[in-house]
């Protein structure tokens, strides 16, 4: 009867342990993310949401983090700030992750770092250029450049590589991020011998240009500045190239995705932009030939910064040695590495240091592309 009843203890233990094994084996690292997947701009957060899917596949397919698996759950915000809070909501109530990666614009992404900041919640914006994103506090990061940075080198490149003497700009008075890059590029045009000979501003969701590109013309530009997202800078080219506007047109990283709306219109652009896909660096043409094989598309700069977001807290959580929220921002805020977007450290701010590219609008085998124009940095 003992030897029986010891068979039994035995067994129970060997089960018990078994199951202790499994669910530690099961275990994951929950990393939430905020993105638009639909919505005005759901380019922007479907490629993102492409390039972390990819990181995540890769970091697991080498034996996840930590021995864990990671488990990335996206929710979408569709571009809009109201949703972008009840997203952040969900992922923090209900899926009880201390990591998020997101949102996408500017604005969306600040409707939800204060909370974020309060909660110690580490928030990395993978594409939010404006300068207020990280003033919530020091759990909140990026992994692009900001406003002031891109639309000074817009101005310096219409100067310096263009040689542009005088500049005009249409721009969305209703949206920080244009009004942002229009203040910046303003100031560094001029601060190196460029005049602004026209400046015109439009309403969010206006459709009809052709009253003040009737002004632009008149003011003879040498190029034209157009800081907005790809679908309000599709119809302003149409509209400017009509009215026999053929000078170069310049603009931001809000750009990335006119391949999918525009055509010849948009030739003679530049914008700049976080990466060049052409780069002959070993770091992006693996991530670029990876992303390649797995969607059978090129990346653009939003699925590169959400890869190197998704690698960067990574790089965190493993010299943390742990998913604990204060440590890992900690360790954080000590990167310094190399990423497909460049080396990057952190300023004070949580601004990564590095370098902008400049993308050139062309014709590939009849399709509208884009190829890799210049290299730019600002004092």
């Amino acid at each position: 009867m003992n030897r029986v009843k010891s068979v039994i203890a035995a067994s129970l233990v060997l089960v018990s342990g078994t199951s202790v094994f499994a669910a530690k084996k099961a275990k994951t690292i929950k990393i939430g993310g905020v993105a638009p997947l639909s919505g005005a701009v759901a380019v922007y957060g479907v490629e993102c949401k492409k390039g972390i899917d990819l990181a995540v596949e890769e970091i697991n397919a080498a034996g996840g983090i930590l021995g864990q698996t990671v488990e990335f759950v996206c929710e979408d915000d569709e571009g809009d700030a109201a949703k972008s809070v009840s997203a952040y909501k969900k992922l923090v109530t209900k899926d009880r992750t201390k990591l998020i990666i997101g949102s996408l614009t500017s604005g969306c992404t600040i409707a939800i770092t204060a909370q974020a900041q309060a909660n110690k919640v580490v928030q990395i914006a993978p594409a939010a250029t404006a300068v207020a994103v990280t003033d919530a506090g020091n759990y909140i990061f990026r992994t692009c450049f900001t406003d002031p940075f891109q639309g000074r080198v817009g101005g310096k490149f219409a100067a310096d590589n263009l040689g542009a003497k005088k500049a005009a700009i249409l721009y969305d008075i209703g949206n920080d991020y244009s009004v942002g890059l229009m203040e910046n590029f303003v100031s560094e045009f001029e601060k190196l011998g460029g005049k602004i000979v026209a400046k015109e501003s439009y309403a969010t969701g206006e459709k009809d240009f052709n009253a003040i590109i009737t002004k632009v013309k008149a003011a003879k530009p040498d190029v034209v500045y157009l800081p907005d997202y790809y679908s309000t800078v599709s119809l302003i080219s149409k509209q400017l190239r009509a009215q026999g506007v053929t000078v170069p047109l310049v603009g931001g990283d809000g750009w990335d995705g006119l391949t999918e709306v525009a055509g010849d219109e948009v030739l003679n652009g530049y914008y700049s932009n976080h990466y060049a896909a052409d780069s002959d660096s070993p770091v992006v043409q693996k991530f670029v030939s990876a992303f390649e094989k797995k969607y059978n598309a090129k990346p653009n700069a939003f699925a590169t910064l959400g890869y190197d977001a998704m690698y960067m807290l990574k790089d965190a959580i493993v010299k943390a040695g742990t998913t604990d929220a204060a440590k890992v921002r900690d360790a954080l805020e000590a990167t310094d590495g190399d990423y497909v977007t460049g080396h990057i450290k952190f300023d004070s701010k949580r601004n990564p240091i590095k370098s902008a590219v400049m993308i050139k609008m062309i014709k590939e085998n009849g399709k509208l592309s884009q190829a890799y124009a210049a290299t730019v940095n600002v004092d």
